[in-house]
């Protein structure tokens, strides 16, 4: 069938204008899990669609999976834009995580989980991958990510909370052995430290318990005039005090920094990610 020009090919629909195309879904198997720490779980995935992700070099490399509603019954790949119109209470919930680690030649890819609260598991990332099994599947997006430590830099410092973990981890594992920094990573709990891989130049200074530590000893960082690159992600409010003082009271030129907030207290991501286009979910003050 033709259209009214004919030209053999169908007008274009005036509503599709500005839409943006599907992101491509890989559906991964679970092949393996391991509790890393007494909080902390990894889940294993791969399977013959990892090539379907876009991977890069980023340390920070992160996916958007797709979480069934429980009691949902549906199994990847989603039709969203379906789902969306006919039944968006089913839709599956987005949850971002950063990959811990990448392996290229086996196609498997490692994420962290933090299972939150006293011996409960709090949230639908947290208790999936609580009851997830091998040979289980899961729908992802990605993979995005923005950066990596510069080889050419004098000093490096990288700032985080628990969500930021397997970033800093990624990035101080990458590191040329003769690289100068810190990285400060706060914790709620002692017992979810890690022995990390890093360079002996590079300080790894354990925060544990209340997150304004983290505000506190970045004021106190003594750090060079030039030559540094910075990694700064967390908690919202958090993340917003460390940029004001990089940023405005140090004046540390803003190209130099990668800052952004990976989660809000008291928000689920959902909510977060909305505010994100909204004043209160801006960080920066300009």
């Amino acid at each position: 069938m033709s259209d009214a020009t004919g030209t053999g090919t169908a007008a274009p629909n005036p509503r599709d204008r500005g839409k943006r195309p599907p992101r491509p879904q890989a559906v991964l198997e679970v092949i393996g899990k391991q509790r890393i720490t007494p909080n902390l779980l990894r889940v294993v995935v791969g399977g013959d669609q990892v090539s379907v992700l876009n991977d890069n070099d980023s340390t920070d490399k992160y996916l958007k999976l797709l979480l069934p509603q429980p009691g949902s019954g549906l199994q990847p790949p989603y039709d969203m834009e379906g789902l969306r119109e006919t039944s968006p209470e089913s839709l599956p919930s987005r949850r971002t995580y950063t990959v811990r680690s990448w392996d290229r030649e086996k196609q498997l890819l490692a994420l962290d989980f933090v299972l939150h609260g006293e011996g409960t598991i709090d949230g639908i990332a947290a208790a999936w991958a609580d009851a997830v099994l091998p040979g289980d599947v899961v729908a992802a997006n990605g993979a995005g990510g923005g950066y990596a430590p510069d080889p050419e830099t004098g000093f490096h410092v990288l700032i985080g909370d628990h969500s930021a973990l397997p970033a800093i981890a990624s990035a101080l594992e990458a590191m040329d052995p003769s690289a100068r920094g810190i990285a400060l990573v706060q914790l709620d709990h002692a017992e979810d430290q890690q022995d990390l891989e890093h360079p002996e130049g590079v300080e790894l200074r354990w925060l544990i318990g209340d997150r304004e530590q983290l505000v506190t000893e970045t004021e106190g960082l003594d750090l060079p005039a030039d030559g540094l690159q910075v990694f700064a992600h967390g908690e919202r409010g958090i993340i917003k005090r460390i940029r004001r003082n990089l940023v405005k009271e140090r004046g540390i030129d803003r190209s130099l920094i990668s800052i952004s907030a990976y989660w809000a207290a008291g928000r689920v991501e959902d909510q977060f990610q909305a505010e994100k286009r909204e004043p209160v979910g801006r960080i920066d003050e300009d």
